[in-house]
C-alpha cells in the first residue's frame, strides 16, 4: 500500500498529488491532514504514515511539507522507515535503488508540481537493486549488521 500525508505547507501538492495517483491507478490511503490548517505539525503526519509504511516490506510512503526535509527528519525516527527528501529523477532514482527508501519526501513550496509528478513516478517505479552491497548496507542502517 501507498500512504501519503502533509502538513498545511504541502496539502495543496498532496491533494494534486493524490488526483494524479488516481489516473495512474495508483492505489493509496491519505493520512491527513485533511483540511487546510495552518496550525498543524508536519511530525504528526510523518509518525502517521512512517507508521503505516513499516508495517509491511512492501509498504511505500509519500510526504510533502514545505521544504521536504521535515518531514524526513521526523519520519527517521520511526523504526524501519528509511525516508529521502528527493529533489529530482535522479535522487529518487537512487533512492530507490542503492537505499531501498521506503518513504519519499517532497517540497511543497515553490516546486512545481510537474516536477513532483515526475519524482514520485520514478520513484515508484524504481526496485531496490540486487547488489550484496546495496542490502548489506540497508542492514547496516537497519543495525542488522
Amino acid at each position: 500500500m501507498l500512504y501519503i500525508g502533509s502538513d498545511h505547507a504541502g496539502f495543496k501538492e498532496k491533494e494534486l498529488l493524490k488526483t494524479w495517483l488516481e489516473q495512474k491507478s495508483i492505489p493509496f490511503k491519505d493520512l491527513g491532514a485533511v483540511k487546510f490548517d495552518p496550525k498543524d505539525d508536519y511530525p504528526d503526519y510523518a509518525k502517521k504514515v512512517a507508521k503505516a509504511v513499516v508495517k509491511s516490506p512492501k509498504n511505500r510512503g509519500i510526504l510533502v511539507c514545505g521544504s521536504g526535509f521535515g518531514m524526513a527528519i521526523a519520519a527517521n525516527k520511526v523504526k524501519g522507515a528509511r525516508a529521502v527528501a528527493a529533489y529530482d529523477n535522479y535522487t529518487a532514482k537512487m533512492s530507490r535503488q542503492d537505499d531501498d527508501a521506503n518513504i519519499l519526501t517532497l517540497r511543497g513550496r515553490g516546486f512545481p508540481q510537474k516536477k513532483i509528478y515526475g519524482i514520485v513516478d520514478v520513484w515508484l517505479k524504481t526496485s531496490f537493486s540486487k547488489e550484496a552491497r546495496h542490502h548489506r548496507r540497508v542492514r547496516k542502517i537497519e543495525g542488522r549488521l
